[in-house]
């Protein structure tokens, strides 16, 4: 039965051009597919692209725009709306890309803005609108502006772009404030002339001064320059952070950990920041269509409805399910007040089941259940090695692929990171000195980082790197990937890519309003209706139940006579 299910020509659509560097012509020819679509992002699929690992053309082990462009093909077939691309720009690395040296230009190692250019026309050829990335909350310490910073004294307007504060004791020698970074260690850095910097994140990443205009308009020229080159929309990374409100008194760590963050934290989600994001939906709305942006915005769920309104950003980030324990209850509640909250601010709701961030939604769901939210699970299974709790890989993949098609028939925009369409667990044998997440160097023993959701991704059975280029790829990728690889998976009915395809391409043809209602089930059974019919039923038991009534069009995994598995998700036609 999974075999007539799994169509795996249901999305198939023709191949669409890749281009070249050279065809490329900006910005007439970058105009977006159905651009008078100005809602297109409310229901959209978007695919995440993590470019160092994802595809590499020129062979020296790091994924590239060309690459990207290559596998435009592959993305056409997969059937995704658009892809976000995660950081592309000049950097150093030390924050994988996040660590920005120039925002209008793109690392000589992926390419070269005419590489951009020939990637948004072969994208847009193909029907799929493009998502960039922009980081805000901080530059690289390789950035122009943080060079001057350092030649230039206190008080000069060079310095002003950042965070600089006079350190305490004899000198200025002992930090501003005991603040601890996201990535472990101290997070002030001493400069030598008595001034330290504020970077919350890694050393090299200070953190900018959103109270100073010239950094204002300097990045609403960097939404122009983009959007210009054809950009549909931005992801905003950390857009809870930009406005800060310091004084003259730091506060320790432990009363900064005790604030709360509900508009007057002295470091996030402030109310000024949507001052900020008001500027920036008068740039968005000046093109046809508007361009959209999604916030990542690590706030309490009241707080995110007005980063989603039409005046701020358009939408927010839901990132519920990223803890969320496969259970049919946890689930409708995070369904039931994210609608509610979409529905407040006016926006579609998000989906999110994996990203760059976290441990694959594969190993989540394979790893033992307490109490503790599944990303911290994941996070002391990393620390074991593997070892500690002990993964169920099949377990884990039937319960991804039941919530998978579980957020594919909700009504909103479901964001996919690249690999998941193809199973992929968290790869964790990854040698001490091959990592390069800041993380695990700064967090010996606490954290191991993000390296292993960020290994590239495998498209051939075998090779120097499973078709991710002809070199051996930048971070290690296990024996086990070419099984798991694009191109054994497309020649199995039942593989996860199979399954994958065919959701997106009935997604498209069941799509309707952004409407649903619950179905009386069995207390492990979540089961909604769409306006038009479509019938979407999981069950997050152990045990099978009876199937619901109506014509079965898709399963997440082979189903009983007249009884629905479980971890196993449905799609029926009333």
């Amino acid at each position: 039965m999974i075999d007539a299910l799994l169509r795996s020509d249901a999305a198939s659509p023709s191949e669409g051009p890749t281009g070249t560097a050279g065809d490329a012509e900006r910005p007439s020819s970058n105009v977006a597919p159905s651009s008078d679509d100005a809602t297109w992002w409310r229901q959209a699929v978007v695919y995440q692209v993590y470019p160092r690992s994802f595809a590499d053309a020129d062979g020296d082990g790091i994924g590239d725009l060309a690459g990207i462009r290559s596998r435009v093909p592959y993305l056409q077939r997969l059937g995704v709306d658009a892809v976000w691309l995660s950081p592309f720009y000049p950097s150093a690395l030390a924050d994988g890309g996040y660590d920005v040296d120039d925002y209008r230009d793109v690392d000589p190692r992926l390419g070269t803005l005419a590489d951009f250019d020939a990637l948004v026309y072969a994208l847009h050829g193909a029907g799929i609108r493009i998502i960039v990335d922009i980081v805000p909350n901080h530059t690289s310490n390789r950035h122009v502006w943080f060079i001057e910073a350092l030649a230039s004294p206190r008080g000069s307007a060079a310095r002003d772009r950042y965070i600089f504060r006079d350190g305490s004791g004899v000198d200025g020698q002992e930090p501003p404030a005991d603040w601890t970074s996201a990535f472990g260690g101290p997070s002030w850095e001493p400069v030598g002339d008595g001034q330290w910097y504020l970077h919350y994140f890694a050393t090299e990443q200070p953190d900018l001064n959103w109270d100073n205009r010239e950094v204002r308009d300097d990045f609403l020229a960097t939404l122009r320059f983009w959007a210009d080159r054809g950009v549909d929309g931005f992801r905003i990374d950390v857009a809870h952070g930009l406005a800060k409100e310091l004084g003259e008194n730091l506060p320790d760590q432990a009363t900064l950990d005790s604030l709360p963050r509900a508009g007057g934290h002295p470091l996030w989600d402030r109310d000024e920041v949507h001052e900020i994001y008001a500027e920036w939906r008068q740039v968005f709305d000046s093109y046809s269509p508007p361009r959209t942006a999604v916030a990542e915005a690590w706030v309490e769920s009241s707080r995110r409805p007005r980063y989603a309104s039409p005046q701020g950003l358009g939408q927010a980030f839901n990132f519920d399910l990223l803890e969320a324990s496969f259970d049919a209850s946890v689930f409708r509640r995070i369904v039931e007040e994210n609608l509610a909250l979409a529905a407040e601010s006016g926006s579609s709701t998000t989906w999110v089941l994996s990203n760059h961030d976290v441990v694959r939604h594969p190993t989540r769901y394979g790893l033992p259940d307490p109490d503790d939210p599944a990303e911290k699970r994941g996070a002391a299974w990393l620390l074991s090695g593997g070892a500690d709790p002990v993964l169920d890989a099949d377990l884990g993949l039937r319960r991804a692929r039941a919530a998978t098609l579980f957020v594919l028939g909700l009504p909103g925009s479901a964001y996919l990171y690249q690999g998941e369409e193809l199973g992929l667990q968290e790869v964790v044998d990854i040698a001490p000195d091959e990592r390069q997440d800041p993380a695990y160097f700064r967090n010996p023993g606490v954290d191991v980082g993000r390296d292993g959701c960020r290994v590239p991704i495998p498209w051939t059975t075998d090779g120097e790197s499973f078709g991710f280029g002809d070199a051996a790829a930048h971070l290690p990728q296990p024996s086990w990937f070419g099984e798991l690889s694009v191109a054994a998976e497309e020649r199995d009915d039942a593989s996860t890519l199979s399954m994958y395809r065919a959701a997106l391409a009935l997604r498209r043809e069941l799509e309707t309003d952004e409407e649903l209602v619950w179905v009386d089930s069995p207390d492990a059974v979540a089961h909604f209706r769409r306006p038009n019919g479509w019938e979407v039923a999981t069950n997050f038991g152990d045990t099978a139940c009876p199937l619901p009534a109506g014509d079965v069009v898709l399963s997440s995994g082979p189903l009983e006579d007249g009884r629905l598995p479980g971890a196993t998700t449905v799609w029926l036609r009333a």
